[in-house]
């Protein structure tokens, strides 16, 4: 009996039931969310999140309730052990990352460093 491989990041329930709800909006069941990070923000980094048709070569692709979600490689090193969540609250309803790696994070939640 083998062990199951942890998965590099994973998504919370609650994230992949509104992707869910968001790709049927769209009509478009090929739809995939990309999770990625880019330079800038206040800390340095930010948190990307998009709708991809395609996984490319090197991307990491973790499924959950039957939802796709792709990450590249440069992006994934920041984000092992990371966990994509949605939220609604105050502040509006939004994607967000807990990322162990993250030394700071900005107010908004958005942007991190490492």
């Amino acid at each position: 009996m083998s062990e199951a491989v942890p998965l590099p990041i994973q998504m919370s329930d609650a994230a992949a039931n509104k992707v869910k709800a968001l790709i049927a909006e769209e009509e478009n069941p090929n739809l995939k969310l990309r999770v990625y990070i880019t330079g800038g923000g206040c800390s340095g980094f930010q948190y990307g999140f998009t709708f991809d048709e395609n996984s490319n070569d090197g991307d990491t692709v973790i499924e959950k309730n039957g939802i796709i979600m792709v990450v590249d490689a440069m992006s994934l090193q920041y984000l092992v052990g990371g966990t994509v969540d949605y939220v609604e609250g105050l502040e509006g309803s939004r994607f967000l990352v807990t990322n162990p790696n993250a030394t700071s994070t900005c107010g908004c939640g958005s942007s991190f460093s490492i």
